[in-house]
């Protein structure tokens, strides 16, 4: 049993001192996802100002010019058959 409780503490020290061994490696790592996902995040937001932004309100304005024109055709419509 002296054997056994020796090995098993054995094998918790190998693998406490792998994982001390990984750690700085693994924290490099989400560092470097970190940077990577923050320099991402700002080039979607600068994507979403320079073209999407501006795209919606173009057409947004045409939307608009359009349904105001619909209205009109609709309202001398009404008017036209309510004379009738």
């Amino acid at each position: 049993m002296v054997e056994f409780t020796r090995k098993v503490e054995e094998a918790f020290r190998n693998v406490e001192e792998r994982f001390h061994e990984a750690a700085p490696h693994f924290n490099q790592k989400v560092v470097d996802a970190t940077v990577q996902i923050e320099k991402d995040a700002q080039e979607i937001i600068a994507y979403f100002n320079d073209e999407v932004v501006p795209a919606i309100r173009t057409k947004s304005t045409q939307a608009l010019r359009i349904a105001s024109e619909k209205l009109t055709t609709l309202a001398e419509y009404i008017e036209k058959h309510q004379q009738s």
